[in-house]
Protein backbone atom coordinates (compact mmCIF):
# COMPACT_ATOMS: atom_id res chain seq x y z
CA UNK A 1 0.00 0.00 0.00
CA UNK A 2 1.16 3.84 -0.86
CA UNK A 3 2.60 5.71 2.79
CA UNK A 4 0.82 9.34 1.51
CA UNK A 5 2.24 12.12 3.97
CA UNK A 6 0.91 12.02 7.60
CA UNK A 7 0.29 15.84 7.26
CA UNK A 8 -2.16 15.69 4.59
CA UNK A 9 -4.28 12.29 6.33
CA UNK A 10 -4.35 14.77 9.84
CA UNK A 11 -5.94 17.10 7.09
CA UNK A 12 -8.17 15.02 6.24
CA UNK A 13 -9.27 13.52 9.66
CA UNK A 14 -9.48 17.34 11.66
CA UNK A 15 -12.08 17.88 8.53
CA UNK A 16 -14.00 15.26 8.90
CA UNK A 17 -14.61 15.65 13.05
CA UNK A 18 -15.34 19.82 11.81
CA UNK A 19 -18.40 17.64 9.52
CA UNK A 20 -19.19 15.68 12.08
CA UNK A 21 -19.48 17.96 15.05
CA UNK A 22 -20.84 20.46 12.93
CA UNK A 23 -24.02 18.74 12.43
CA UNK A 24 -24.83 17.43 15.99
CA UNK A 25 -22.30 13.78 16.13
CA UNK A 26 -21.43 12.66 19.63
CA UNK A 27 -18.13 13.14 20.55
CA UNK A 28 -16.92 9.67 21.44
CA UNK A 29 -18.53 8.91 17.53
CA UNK A 30 -16.38 11.73 16.10
CA UNK A 31 -13.22 10.20 18.01
CA UNK A 32 -14.05 6.62 16.95
CA UNK A 33 -14.48 7.21 13.38
CA UNK A 34 -11.55 9.70 12.93
CA UNK A 35 -8.96 6.81 14.76
CA UNK A 36 -10.42 4.42 12.16
CA UNK A 37 -9.70 7.07 9.19
CA UNK A 38 -6.29 7.63 10.64
CA UNK A 39 -6.00 3.69 11.17
CA UNK A 40 -6.71 3.02 7.43
CA UNK A 41 -3.83 4.57 6.30
CA UNK A 42 -1.18 2.31 8.34
CA UNK A 43 -0.59 4.53 10.83
CA UNK A 44 -0.17 2.94 14.30
CA UNK A 45 0.30 5.43 17.16
CA UNK A 46 -3.27 7.73 16.76
CA UNK A 47 -4.47 10.11 19.54
CA UNK A 48 -7.50 11.81 19.04
CA UNK A 49 -9.49 14.07 21.50
CA UNK A 50 -12.56 15.75 20.72
CA UNK A 51 -14.86 17.91 23.13
CA UNK A 52 -17.87 20.06 21.89
CA UNK A 53 -15.92 23.30 20.08
CA UNK A 54 -12.15 21.51 19.09
CA UNK A 55 -10.83 18.58 17.70
CA UNK A 56 -7.41 17.27 18.35
CA UNK A 57 -5.75 14.84 16.94
CA UNK A 58 -1.57 13.74 16.91
CA UNK A 59 -0.13 10.95 14.50
CA UNK A 60 3.34 9.56 14.26
CA UNK A 61 5.09 8.72 11.37
CA UNK A 62 7.42 5.72 10.76
CA UNK A 63 10.53 8.14 12.21
CA UNK A 64 8.89 8.87 15.34
CA UNK A 65 7.85 12.13 14.72
CA UNK A 66 5.18 13.33 15.68
CA UNK A 67 2.02 15.53 13.36
CA UNK A 68 -0.57 17.48 15.32
CA UNK A 69 -3.46 19.77 14.45
CA UNK A 70 -5.85 21.56 16.66
CA UNK A 71 -9.25 22.42 15.28
CA UNK A 72 -11.55 25.24 17.16
CA UNK A 73 -15.15 25.34 16.31
CA UNK A 74 -18.23 27.33 17.79
CA UNK A 75 -21.17 26.66 15.06
CA UNK A 76 -22.86 23.24 15.55
CA UNK A 77 -26.23 22.43 13.53
CA UNK A 78 -27.88 19.11 13.37
CA UNK A 79 -27.79 17.53 10.04
CA UNK A 80 -27.79 13.53 10.74
CA UNK A 81 -27.64 13.15 7.37
CA UNK A 82 -24.11 14.24 6.67
CA UNK A 83 -22.76 12.61 9.76
CA UNK A 84 -24.38 9.26 8.05
CA UNK A 85 -22.16 9.86 5.14
CA UNK A 86 -19.01 10.98 6.98
CA UNK A 87 -18.95 7.80 9.12
CA UNK A 88 -19.83 5.44 5.13
CA UNK A 89 -16.66 7.26 4.04
CA UNK A 90 -14.73 5.65 7.11
CA UNK A 91 -15.72 2.21 6.31
CA UNK A 92 -15.09 2.73 2.29
CA UNK A 93 -11.51 4.12 3.61
CA UNK A 94 -11.14 1.11 6.07
CA UNK A 95 -11.78 -1.39 2.72
CA UNK A 96 -9.57 0.85 0.60
CA UNK A 97 -7.80 3.91 1.33
CA UNK A 98 -8.14 6.47 -1.32
CA UNK A 99 -5.62 9.40 -1.97
CA UNK A 100 -6.14 12.24 -0.15
CA UNK A 101 -6.82 14.48 -2.96
CA UNK A 102 -9.92 12.41 -3.62
CA UNK A 103 -11.09 11.89 -0.12
CA UNK A 104 -11.04 15.90 0.23
CA UNK A 105 -13.40 16.16 -2.77
CA UNK A 106 -15.65 13.73 -1.20
CA UNK A 107 -15.61 15.73 2.08
CA UNK A 108 -16.21 18.92 -0.14
CA UNK A 109 -19.21 17.13 -1.33
CA UNK A 110 -20.00 16.30 1.92
CA UNK A 111 -19.74 19.76 3.00
CA UNK A 112 -22.11 21.17 -0.22
CA UNK A 113 -24.69 18.53 0.43
CA UNK A 114 -27.91 21.09 0.04
CA UNK A 115 -30.36 20.49 2.97
CA UNK A 116 -33.59 18.80 2.41
CA UNK A 117 -35.57 21.01 3.82
CA UNK A 118 -36.26 24.83 4.04
CA UNK A 119 -36.77 26.81 6.65
CA UNK A 120 -40.40 26.85 5.94
CA UNK A 121 -40.69 23.56 5.81
CA UNK A 122 -38.77 23.14 9.53
CA UNK A 123 -40.96 25.87 10.95
CA UNK A 124 -43.84 24.44 9.78
CA UNK A 125 -42.34 20.34 11.17
CA UNK A 126 -42.22 22.31 14.81
CA UNK A 127 -45.63 23.39 14.13
CA UNK A 128 -47.18 20.35 13.91
CA UNK A 129 -45.35 18.81 16.84
CA UNK A 130 -46.10 21.32 18.89
CA UNK A 131 -49.49 20.99 18.28
CA UNK A 132 -49.34 17.33 18.93
CA UNK A 133 -47.01 17.88 22.01
CA UNK A 134 -50.64 19.38 23.54
CA UNK A 135 -52.45 16.48 23.09
CA UNK A 136 -49.59 14.25 24.63
CA UNK A 137 -49.92 16.77 28.15
CA UNK A 138 -53.45 16.15 28.11
CA UNK A 139 -54.45 19.37 26.36
CA UNK A 140 -58.02 19.24 24.00
CA UNK A 141 -58.22 19.64 20.57
CA UNK A 142 -58.70 23.36 21.14
CA UNK A 143 -55.02 23.65 22.79
CA UNK A 144 -54.02 22.27 19.18
CA UNK A 145 -54.27 25.24 17.03
CA UNK A 146 -52.87 28.24 19.64
CA UNK A 147 -49.96 25.84 20.25
CA UNK A 148 -49.34 24.99 16.77
CA UNK A 149 -49.43 28.65 15.67
CA UNK A 150 -47.03 30.04 18.99
CA UNK A 151 -45.01 26.53 18.45
CA UNK A 152 -44.34 27.61 14.77
CA UNK A 153 -43.61 31.22 15.28
CA UNK A 154 -41.55 30.78 18.38
CA UNK A 155 -38.84 28.82 16.33
CA UNK A 156 -39.04 30.98 13.79
CA UNK A 157 -38.35 33.57 16.00
CA UNK A 158 -35.55 31.83 17.63
CA UNK A 159 -33.62 31.14 14.67
CA UNK A 160 -34.13 35.32 13.28
CA UNK A 161 -32.85 36.59 16.39
CA UNK A 162 -30.08 33.61 16.80
CA UNK A 163 -28.54 34.29 13.43
CA UNK A 164 -28.95 38.20 14.15
CA UNK A 165 -27.19 38.09 17.36
CA UNK A 166 -25.11 35.06 17.41
CA UNK A 167 -26.28 34.24 20.99
CA UNK A 168 -28.66 31.32 21.54
CA UNK A 169 -29.30 32.23 25.14
CA UNK A 170 -30.73 35.48 24.47
CA UNK A 171 -32.68 33.51 21.35
CA UNK A 172 -33.92 31.01 23.45
CA UNK A 173 -34.87 33.40 26.18
CA UNK A 174 -36.84 36.07 23.36
CA UNK A 175 -38.40 33.02 21.63
CA UNK A 176 -40.15 31.19 24.54
CA UNK A 177 -40.78 34.99 26.08
CA UNK A 178 -42.74 35.38 22.79
CA UNK A 179 -44.51 32.03 22.87
CA UNK A 180 -45.34 32.67 26.48
CA UNK A 181 -47.17 35.77 25.63
CA UNK A 182 -48.84 34.53 22.78
CA UNK A 183 -50.50 31.33 24.43
CA UNK A 184 -51.39 33.76 27.47
CA UNK A 185 -53.52 36.03 24.94
CA UNK A 186 -54.71 32.74 22.44
CA UNK A 187 -56.23 31.76 26.00
CA UNK A 188 -57.85 35.16 27.13
CA UNK A 189 -59.82 35.47 23.67
CA UNK A 190 -61.34 32.48 24.21
CA UNK A 191 -59.04 30.38 21.75
CA UNK A 192 -57.63 27.56 23.89
CA UNK A 193 -58.50 26.25 27.23
CA UNK A 194 -56.01 25.53 28.64
CA UNK A 195 -52.93 28.27 28.44
CA UNK A 196 -50.31 25.70 30.80
CA UNK A 197 -50.40 22.73 27.96
CA UNK A 198 -50.22 25.27 25.19
CA UNK A 199 -47.16 26.53 26.69
CA UNK A 200 -45.40 23.39 27.63
CA UNK A 201 -46.59 22.07 24.07
CA UNK A 202 -45.30 25.22 22.35
CA UNK A 203 -41.78 25.56 24.15
CA UNK A 204 -40.92 21.73 23.24
CA UNK A 205 -39.38 23.38 19.40
CA UNK A 206 -36.89 24.80 22.03
CA UNK A 207 -36.52 22.18 24.45
CA UNK A 208 -32.30 20.51 23.46
CA UNK A 209 -33.53 16.95 23.54
CA UNK A 210 -30.62 16.09 21.76
CA UNK A 211 -28.41 17.69 23.03
CA UNK A 212 -29.40 16.06 26.76
CA UNK A 213 -29.63 12.94 24.82
CA UNK A 214 -26.21 13.18 23.61
CA UNK A 215 -24.49 14.41 27.07
CA UNK A 216 -25.82 11.38 28.40
CA UNK A 217 -24.14 8.87 26.07
CA UNK A 218 -20.92 10.94 25.97
CA UNK A 219 -20.88 10.06 29.95
CA UNK A 220 -22.01 6.50 29.76
CA UNK A 221 -19.19 6.40 27.25
CA UNK A 222 -16.29 7.44 29.60
CA UNK A 223 -16.34 10.89 28.10
CA UNK A 224 -16.74 13.14 30.92
CA UNK A 225 -15.41 16.57 29.86
CA UNK A 226 -17.42 16.66 26.76
CA UNK A 227 -20.67 14.80 28.42
CA UNK A 228 -20.73 17.71 31.14
CA UNK A 229 -20.01 20.55 28.48
CA UNK A 230 -23.48 19.29 26.50
CA UNK A 231 -24.88 18.92 29.68
CA UNK A 232 -24.58 21.94 30.89
CA UNK A 233 -25.25 23.85 27.87
CA UNK A 234 -28.63 21.71 27.93
CA UNK A 235 -29.20 23.34 31.73
CA UNK A 236 -28.59 26.91 30.40
CA UNK A 237 -31.08 26.48 27.00
CA UNK A 238 -33.55 24.75 29.63
CA UNK A 239 -33.21 27.91 32.37
CA UNK A 240 -33.69 30.47 29.37
CA UNK A 241 -36.43 29.06 28.25
CA UNK A 242 -37.91 29.20 32.17
CA UNK A 243 -36.74 32.58 31.65
CA UNK A 244 -39.08 33.45 29.20
CA UNK A 245 -41.98 31.88 30.56
CA UNK A 246 -41.46 33.04 34.00
CA UNK A 247 -41.21 36.56 32.74
CA UNK A 248 -44.96 36.19 31.16
CA UNK A 249 -46.51 34.71 33.63
CA UNK A 250 -45.39 36.88 36.28
CA UNK A 251 -46.45 40.55 34.70
CA UNK A 252 -49.73 38.47 33.13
Amino acid sequence: MQKYPVARIVDICVEAGRVMLENGAETYRVEDTLYRIAKSYQFDNINVFVVPTAVIITIQDDDGQDYTELLRMNDRNTNLEKVSMVNDLSRQLAKKPLPPEKVNKKLANIINTPTNFTRFQRNIAMAFACGGFTLLFGGSFMDVLPAFIAGGLGHYLFEVVNNWTNVSFFAEMVASFFIGLMSVIFVRLGFGLDENVIIIGSVMSLVPGMAITNSFRDLMAGHLLAGVAVLAKALITAGAIGIGIAIVLAFL
